[in-house]
């Protein structure tokens, strides 16, 4: 065992060339660039492009000095500015004359935000992105790719002869589609602004021209979440998840709305157990109608009880 002294910042680049003067081999690391044959010093001093973690004096505050890294949920990646309005940046009142400056900077900048339509209806779709992503609680990662897949959208084309808003919300379902989600269709639209055939004409298109990953809907996926919106007990939810398993592996599903055989599911086992749920509650659940239920439950009865 022995005690290295070896510094992590000045790693070397043994690929780093020859050396000019007598063709030597030539060394690199964050402090310079050195021939070890000749000793001549090539360059010194380069630029280091990583994050700086310094925190200068104040312990409270943030050290990060690189600003927010780049996001696609941005039309210009996130690099944009933002001007204030009445403080400044230790929180005191501006002047009058400040604030009017502003006011007539902040105009400027709105003027001079887009450089052509094309990148203002870039703008506007993200900004449906974000927002119908906020009203389903998606997490970060489902959303940045949304707002991917509508900027792929914009750039084969496929907006032309269709509205941003729904294309944004068909973005949307698309991705949770493609991640395996349990929201649905119903719930996009919910908080879409645009029709409902409008938007499942959207996702067409985007399923058929970009090729999507989309993996079937799986019963199994949607029994935990209806049984939380009842507030069923975990022996309903564990013996539904088992009748819906069972059924995909004999292929019992195909062809059937997921949903609706879920909350068929969901009241097979709550009638096993002993467990009261109605069919019209669990209809409004799913989003179907209680005879789907009903058909669906006669199915597994004959087959699995």
């Amino acid at each position: 065992i022995y005690e290295t002294t070896f510094d992590e910042d000045v790693q070397a680049d043994e690929q780093a060339g020859q050396c000019p003067e007598c063709d030597g081999h030539v060394r690199t690391n964050t402090v310079e660039t050195v021939c070890e044959d000749c000793g001549l010093v090539i360059d010194e001093q380069p630029i280091d492009r990583g994050p700086e973690w310094r925190d200068y004096g104040d312990a409270e505050s943030n050290p990060e000095r690189t600003g927010a890294p780049l996001t696609p949920a941005r039309h210009d990646r996130g690099l944009s500015t933002t001007i204030g309005r009445n403080t400044d940046a230790n929180g005191n009142t501006l002047s009058g004359d400040k604030r009017r400056q502003l006011h007539r900077l902040r105009r400027e900048q709105r003027r001079g935000r887009w450089r052509s339509k094309w990148e203002q209806n870039l703008a506007h779709g993200l900004g449906e992105v974000r927002r119908i992503a906020s009203c389903l609680e998606l997490g970060d990662g489902v959303r940045n790719q949304a707002c991917q897949l509508f900027r792929s959208a914009q750039e084969e084309d496929l907006l032309r002869g269709r509205s941003i808003d729904s294309m944004a919300a068909a973005s949307v379902y698309g991705t949770i589609r493609c991640n395996g989600l349990t929201w649905t269709v119903d719930d996009v639209e919910e908080y879409a602004r645009c029709e409902f055939s409008s938007l499942r004409n959207a996702y067409k298109v985007l399923n058929r021209e970009l090729n999507l990953p989309t993996p079937p809907m799986r019963p199994a996926a949607f029994v935990g979440r209806f049984a939380s919106a009842l507030e069923l007990p975990d022996r309903v939810r564990r013996q539904a998840e088992q009748f819906a398993e069972t059924a995909e592996r004999d292929g019992a599903v195909t062809g059937v709305q997921p949903t609706g055989f879920a909350a068929a599911c969901l009241y097979t086992a709550a009638q096993e157990t002993g467990c009261y749920v109605t069919q019209t509650d669990l209809a409004e659940v799913a989003a179907t109608t209680p005879v789907t239920i009903r058909t669906h439950h006669n199915t597994l009865v004959d087959q699995y009880c």
